[in-house]
């Protein structure tokens, strides 16, 4: 079965949630799943680079068939025609002479051969209570990350690199890893000798923490308290396409690259509040938000 040379557009950025789209292929994978793939889709696939959102999951209906998607991964088709899954793709994400596809994982239908599905137009159909419980633990993240930064901002000994915002990037800096689910996300940060000499002090941090979580929920309160708007820069709808987040937050605009899905405004939330963690040895943070949606 041919594969596509050119990349899945994608609406999720954008917040689609449904769409038409032809089907263009139907690799059948390892352990004898289909990866639907079609030109454009909705859904949100795994980023196995950095795969802090999970993967939509929805429906496909195609040819009288109606399949649920129980997984949605990156896949890629090298300009030899290889075709790769994930972790197994042997190039960095985005490699222009990589065509980056969106594959729907299905299970196999009885008496049905994948390849008769090519051609056939698909309704595909995201689990919509689902994806903005997502969106909004994604928003929700960025907006702890600006508030830590600024919370933690006095800390740093020597001039860093900022946020958008001006301060200190901790976020950035420290990262290690982040996990997004329903209504919430966990932020890991190491703080070690990297860190330390990059010129963030840590001394005394266990005893300030409660006051610094104070001062960053005080801060995500004010901001969900002005409502505002939130948007995707997006130049283009190939997956792969660098997308940057935007939220007018009144203390600026606060910006950040992500491939995720977000709300439109901060008045889709009722609030957010984080919850800090410090190890007993002082070299890991977590952070633990949480989101209330508006009724």
């Amino acid at each position: 079965m041919s594969l596509p040379t050119t990349s899945t557009t994608v609406g999720y950025p954008v917040g689609e949630v449904s769409g038409k789209s032809p089907v263009l292929a139907v690799p059948v994978l390892p352990d004898g799943r289909w990866a639907v793939v079609v030109a454009e889709t909705p859904f949100h696939p795994l980023d196995h680079t950095w795969p802090d959102q999970p993967a939509d999951s929805g429906t496909l209906a195609v040819a009288g068939h109606e399949f649920a998607v129980v997984d949605c991964q990156t896949g890629g088709v090298g300009p030899d025609g290889s075709f790769a899954v994930a972790a197994d793709i042997p190039v960095r994400r985005g490699d222009d002479a990589w065509a980056w596809l969106v594959l729907h994982i299905v299970e196999p239908a009885p008496g049905v051969a994948p390849a008769s599905l090519v051609g056939e137009q698909a309704e595909l159909a995201v689990d919509p209570a689902r994806r903005a419980a997502l969106s909004a633990a994604h928003t929700a993240c960025h907006l702890m990350a600006f508030a830590l930064n600024e919370a933690l901002a006095e800390r740093w000994r020597k001039e860093a690199r900022t946020d958008a915002l001006g301060r200190p990037d901790f976020d950035n800096l420290a990262m290690d890893t982040s996990r997004i689910v329903e209504w919430a996300s966990r932020d890991e940060y190491r703080i070690g000798k990297s860190l330390r000499k990059k010129g963030f002090g840590a001394e005394g941090l266990a005893d300030d923490l409660p006051a610094v979580q104070e001062r960053v929920n005080a801060t995500l309160a004010r901001w969900v308290a002005a409502g505002s708007p939130v948007r995707v820069e997006v130049p283009d709808g190939a997956l792969t396409a660098r997308r940057v987040w935007h939220c007018a937050l009144p203390d600026g605009d606060a910006h950040i690259p992500c491939g995720g899905s977000h709300v439109h405004s901060l008045a889709e939330l009722s609030s957010v509040s984080t919850a800090l963690e410090l190890s007993a040895d002082g070299t890991a943070l977590t952070a633990r938000t949480t989101v209330v949606p508006a009724v």
